[in-house]
């Protein structure tokens, strides 16, 4: 049941009581009022329209702005009428108004039905009707008019409270079923899929040949569907060749993830994981802009294919992201043999520009930087360094496949 039902029936009783009170007023000293008849003729009017619109009080969707207009309207023509239907005497010396307390029943649906703001506003409408009828600012007039006010803005927040904590809980409970539903296909998948591709893999190594290929395959799935099943991104099918340069460009642009707003890092770098390539990433999403993103991804596929190139199909990746407050660390390791001293120049000045374009070179265009340490025996290192807000990262955003393409 939510939060707020128990007080719309709540509004509901005050409402048929307060029209009872203001009735029992008015019965109490109708001798004294100079227009008895005008005023019979409001509460009339009052005691129909508060039975008529109790199913309007029933929740915040029939509780429509309309009839809050109109339900204020009312409130406010009772209060103006009272010194034309009431003796002068009686309303300088501090008598009620026609609708006495019924008018904060219309404040409160304003409250429940909009939050404190509207409460504010409709208890200001209130406050300058009472000051017309009242003709000065009496200290009782202004009193009321205060505790209408403060009352009605306190319940109003009480009800955003509310609804924000009532969406927590929902949330908080889709979460947890989704993570049972999850445990409970992890054991399935763990009893069954992964046995079988890890025995695959272990097969294919023995018997060697396309065998091999197939159990290295295997492999690569297992590690994805392990991390998929442990809570972790879910990883783009690829085949073999796609871990080459673009390839996760070229998976975002398939399924969209590249259009409208930020992006999720991670999830461009999850299809390069598998079984000689591991990935090391924050536990909450990695945003850049769908431009930036895509470069730095291909940045990645560009390294990790340098590795595959120069160090050995067997060689060893590891894959770091690092989430800072005014830029995105990524960095490529490997454990190869390293690149010697000069031989990054010799490259560039025989015109393979791997490194200098696919890699600096987008680094570059997004304001970011490529540093490369190399130790010969030790390995390669590839440190991307990108700044979270550039204008640059807008360039290209309408273009689904990016610039990694065009190089």
């Amino acid at each position: 049941m939510s939060v707020e039902l128990p007080l719309w029936r709540a509004l509901a009783g005050y409402r048929v009581l307060s029209v009872v009170y203001a009735v029992g007023l008015f019965a109490s000293a109708h001798e004294e009022f100079t227009r008895p008849w005008l005023a019979v003729a409001y509460f009339a009017l009052l005691v129909v329209w508060t039975l008529a619109t109790l199913p309007r009080i029933a929740n915040a969707a029939a509780c429509t702005r309309g009839f809050l207009a109109a339900d204020l309207t009312v409130a406010l023509a009772g209060i103006l009428l009272t010194p034309v239907a009431d003796a002068h005497e009686r309303v300088q010396a501090g008598g009620p108004t026609l609708p006495s307390i019924w008018t904060a029943g219309a404040v409160l649906a304003f409250a429940i039905k909009g939050g404190w703001r509207w409460a504010a506003l409709a208890s200001t409408l209130v406050a300058a009707a009472n000051l017309v009828e009242r003709g000065s600012p009496a200290r009782d007039t202004v009193h009321n008019v205060i505790l209408v006010w403060v009352a009605s803005i306190a319940i109003g927040y009480v009800v955003e409270v509310a609804r924000a904590s009532e969406r927590t809980l929902a949330r908080a409970l889709e979460i947890e079923a989704a993570t049972r539903e999850r445990e409970r296909l992890a054991r399935d998948i763990h009893d069954s899929v992964l046995q079988v591709l890890a025995m695959v893999q272990r097969r294919g190594a023995v018997i060697g040949g396309e065998a091999a290929e197939l159990g290295r395959l295997a492999g690569e799935q297992e590690v994805a569907l392990r991390t998929l099943v442990s809570g972790g991104l879910v990883p783009v099918p690829r085949a073999a060749q796609d871990a080459a340069e673009g390839a996760a460009v070229r998976a975002v642009a398939e399924d969209g993830t590249g259009d409208g707003g930020p992006v999720d890092l991670r999830a461009l770098l999850a299809p390069y994981a598998g079984a000689l390539v591991s990935l090391a990433e924050p536990g909450a999403p990695v945003r850049l802009a769908p431009a930036a993103a895509r470069e730095v991804a291909a940045a990645v596929g560009a390294a990790l294919d340098n590795v595959r190139r120069h160090a050995g199909e067997q060689a060893r990746a590891w894959i770091l992201v690092e989430d800072e407050p005014d830029e995105v660390i990524v960095t490529v390791r490997d454990d190869g043999p390293g690149i010697p001293e000069g031989r990054l120049a010799q490259a560039e000045g025989e015109g393979r520009l791997g490194v200098a374009l696919s890699i600096r070179g987008r680094l570059r265009d997004l304001g970011g930087s490529a540093e490369l340490i190399s130790v010969p025996g030790q390995g390669t290192e590839v440190e991307l360094k990108v700044p979270k807000d550039d204008p640059r990262h807008a360039k290209d955003a309408d273009d689904p496949r990016g610039r990694a393409e065009q190089r």
